[in-house]
C-alpha cells in the first residue's frame, strides 16, 4: 500500500509530461471516434477499451512508485490528468476504490480538486451498485436524451455539487445533451 505525505513531494516535470501525454492520447482516440462517427453511446468501443487498459496499467505503476500524483508533484493539470486516467480505469474497480481513498487524502492535503473527487466517488458508487451523490455520471436513453444515473436525494444534488465546486446539474445536462446530439449527428449509419 502507498501512504505518503503528498505535501513533501518535489515537482516532477517528467511525470507531469507523461500524465498529460497519456490523457491527450485518451482524448485523441475519443475525438477521432466522434469525428469519424464510430462512437456508439451504448458500446464500449474497442479502441477506447484498449487505451483505457493501457493507461490503467501505466497509472497503476505511477501510483505504486509515487503515490497519488498531487498538484505539488505534477502541477494542477498533471493531477487532473491522473484523476481522468483513474476515472477511466473501469475494468479494475479495486484499483479505482484504492485511488478513491488516496484521492480523499490528497483533497484534505490540498493536492487534488474536490470536484475531481466527486466524479470518482460517483463512478465508484455506481460501479458498486449504489446511488451517486453528485450527479456526475450520465447516460443516454432510447430517445437520445441524457440523464443522470441513479441519483441519491435528487432534491439535494445541486447543494452537494455547489459544495465541491460543480455547476448545477441542469446546466451540465444541457451541455451533455449538446455533445450527445453532435455524436448522434456524426454517427455512421
Amino acid at each position: 500500500t502507498t501512504t505518503v505525505n503528498l505535501m513533501l513531494k518535489e515537482f516532477n516535470q517528467e511525470l507531469r509530461t507523461q500524465l498529460l501525454n497519456m490523457q491527450s492520447e485518451n482524448l485523441n482516440v475519443l475525438e477521432e471516434l466522434i469525428t469519424n462517427g464510430e462512437l456508439k453511446t451504448d458500446d464500449y468501443h474497442p479502441k477506447i477499451e484498449a487505451i483505457h487498459l493501457k493507461n490503467t496499467a501505466d497509472i497503476r505503476a505511477i501510483i505504486e512508485q509515487h503515490g497519488w500524483p498531487g498538484m505539488s508533484l505534477v502541477g494542477k493539470d498533471g493531477a487532473q490528468a491522473a484523476w481522468m486516467l483513474v476515472l477511466h480505469a473501469v475494468q479494475d474497480l479495486n484499483f479505482m476504490s484504492k485511488c478513491l481513498n488516496l484521492m480523499r487524502r490528497a483533497v484534505l492535503q490540498g493536492e487534488a480538486e474536490r470536484w475531481c473527487l466527486a466524479y470518482l466517488e460517483d463512478r465508484v458508487l455506481l460501479l458498486t451498485g449504489k446511488q451517486q451523490k453528485y450527479g456526475t455520471q450520465f447516460l443516454v436513453n432510447a430517445e437520445g436524451k441524457t440523464y443522470p444515473l441513479n441519483l441519491r436525494e435528487p432534491e439535494k444534488v445541486n447543494w452537494r455539487r455547489r459544495q465541491v465546486g460543480l455547476e448545477p446539474i441542469g446546466a451540465v445536462n444541457q451541455q451533455l445533451q449538446w455533445i450527445q446530439n453532435f455524436i448522434f449527428d456524426n454517427r455512421l449509419r
